[in-house]
C-alpha cells in the first residue's frame, strides 16, 4: 500500500542525512542497498502480523557505496511479511487502521525533520 501525500516523494538530499533523519524514526537500511539505490525500513509486529514501513531512494548522483550520494525519496509503502516469500504490497492486503496511522505518523515526523534544514520536494 502507498502512502499518499507524505511530500517526501522527490525530495533530494545528501545520503549522511537522509540516513541521519531516517535513523531518528527507526528507519534502517541492513544491506538493502546497491550503488545507486538504498531502502530504509522499520518493522511492525503487532496482533494481525508483521509489517514493513519501506522508504525508497535512489542515487540522483554520487555513489551510495562510497556515501556520497544525494538521494532522491520515492512514494513510501506499507508491506504485509509472508514467511517464507517475503513482503507483498498488493492492493488485495489489508492493513490495519492503527498501524497505518502510525505509519503516517513516523512519516510526518521524517517531512518535519526534512522542512526544519531548509529541504522540501523538489
Amino acid at each position: 500500500m502507498y502512502i499518499e501525500n507524505t511530500k517526501l516523494e522527490d525530495i533530494v538530499a545528501p545520503q549522511n542525512l537522509v540516513e541521519d533523519i531516517m535513523a531518528r524514526q527507526g528507519l534502517e537500511c541492513t544491506g538493502a542497498w546497491d550503488y545507486d539505490r538504498k531502502t530504509f525500513d522499520r518493522r511492525f509486529d503487532v496482533r494481525e502480523g508483521r509489517y514493513y514501513l519501506r522508504v525508497f531512494t535512489y542515487a540522483k548522483s554520487g555513489d551510495v557505496g562510497a556515501h556520497n550520494a544525494e538521494l532522491c525519496i520515492l512514494k513510501p509503502v506499507i508491506g504485509k511479511y509472508y514467511y517464507p516469500h517475503g513482503v507483498e504490497y498488493g492492493e488485495d492486503e489489508v492493513f490495519p487502521t492503527h498501524l497505518v496511522k502510525k505509519c503516517e505518523e513516523l512519516l510526518a515526523n521524517v517531512q518535519k525533520d526534512f522542512a526544519e534544514m531548509g529541504i522540501t520536494a523538489q
